[in-house]
């Protein structure tokens, strides 16, 4: 895909896209749109369809009669279409990171009174950690939150107060942020996205003094995440690049892979295009250079299935539909029934994509199964989606299986 493309020649063909037509059918209802006394001056369909193609190639912008008849059919204004926008100034990380309450919680005491430490300790703390870890596969946040802070209050007063040495003392530190990265995620999920922010802030700046690079880019992606969907998205952006530059070019290919798929998503969330789909691709690349290489335990997760999974919830988000709909169908009939949130959020986007495919009928039955999944998982993340579900097909609310999901209670 040509990284070079003006910004008004990937909206003509982004705009077509999202309505599912072809340039034959874009041909044809540019002349539609046209009066009598315009209709008569323009050329046959097959030049028009070239025309589309050399526009949408960005070879060039168009002009009068095509550009008001562009205006018509899709209900855009002139400017909105052809003009072309500045850049967004994007925040810095250290200004995102700044708003989020700092904590002293790894300072350590000057004197300390707790008891010396040694790895036997640190390797029953990482034990907990990935139990905690593997418990999120398939509970929800609302019901880990207390044990994830607990076991971070714990691990941040060992570091605090225990006597170590200065090797064991880093290795606590990537612990411990290993450990605020699942305890953010989890609280993150259950609705508390102000304390995840911090408990993330805190895991990045263990990382940091650990000195693990890979650990910071997956506490970053992970703040990155939520930002993008419940913050500024561009802030969001801000972080996701942070997080693939701290990963470096050394990381573990499953680390680099996440990062580049947070990138995408978070370029998603602010309409970009282009850099979403060129980064969707940088993750299909790095995960392929998977070998079977050291990787911390964290990385498990992240597979073939997940980043079709992500690739398909980016097309759902730009509205195509056409991409989304066959992933997600491949990929959820073979996912893990016990994964019911997973599971669950992943049938809201294949019940978003088909209400945008114009199936509303196989909607409704992906959403009443999501709906039926999620109905005791305390999970904010699916609360969420739930309304944007129901938001997505009410269009279609005289449709009966859509009526019906509609007028259920919640």
């Amino acid at each position: 895909m040509n990284a070079e493309l003006p910004p008004w020649a990937v909206r003509l063909r982004a705009e077509r896209r999202n309505r599912l037509w072809s340039q034959k059918e874009m041909a044809r209802r540019l002349v539609e749109a046209a009066d009598e006394e315009t209709r008569r001056g323009l050329p046959v369909r097959e030049t028009i369809v070239r025309r589309i193609k050399a526009y949408e190639a960005g070879h060039n912008q168009p002009r009068d009669p095509y550009r008001l008849l562009y205006v018509r059919v899709f209900g855009i204004s002139e400017a909105e279409l052809f003009d072309t926008p500045q850049a967004p100034k994007r925040p810095t990380v250290d200004n995102v990171l700044t708003k989020i309450p700092d904590s002293d919680s790894l300072t350590p005491l000057t004197v300390r009174t707790g008891r010396r430490i040694g790895m036997s300790t640190i390797t029953d703390l990482s034990a907990r950690v990935h139990r905690l870890r593997l418990a999120d596969d398939v509970l929800a946040g609302g019901d880990l939150l207390q044990p994830a802070f607990r076991e971070l209050n714990a691990a941040t007063r060992l570091y605090r107060e225990a006597t170590y040495t200065e090797h064991t003392g880093r290795i606590l530190l990537s612990v411990i942020g290993e450990l605020a990265q699942i305890t953010g995620w989890i609280a993150s999920d259950a609705g508390r996205h102000q304390e995840a922010a911090k408990i993330y802030r805190l895991g990045i700046r263990a990382a940091q003094e650990a000195g693990d690079g890979t650990l910071e880019s997956n506490l970053l992606g992970s703040l990155a995440y939520q930002t993008a969907n419940i913050g500024d998205p561009h802030e969001g952006v801000t972080l996701a690049h942070a997080a693939l530059k701290a990963a470096g070019p050394h990381a573990p290919a499953r680390a680099r892979a996440l990062a580049w798929d947070r990138v995408a998503w978070a370029h998603v969330r602010v309409e970009e295009i282009e850099p979403a789909i060129r980064a969707l691709g940088e993750a299909s690349t790095a995960l392929e250079q998977h070998g079977g290489e050291d990787e911390p335990a964290y990385l498990y997760w992240v597979d073939t299935n997940e980043l079709q999974i992500m690739e398909a919830r980016a097309y759902t988000e730009l509205r195509r539909p056409l991409r989304a709909v066959p992933v997600l169908t491949d990929v959820l009939a073979r996912y893990d029934t016990t994964h019911a949130r997973e599971l669950a959020l992943y049938l809201s986007w294949l019940a978003a994509a088909l209400a945008d495919a114009n199936e509303p009928e196989e909607a409704a039955r992906a959403a009443r199964r999501m709906f039926d999944l999620s109905k005791d998982v305390a999970s904010d993340r699916t609360t969420r989606r739930h309304r944007v579900v129901l938001d997505r097909l009410a269009p279609y609310r005289d449709v009966p299986q859509v009526r019906e999901l509609i007028n259920q209670p919640i």
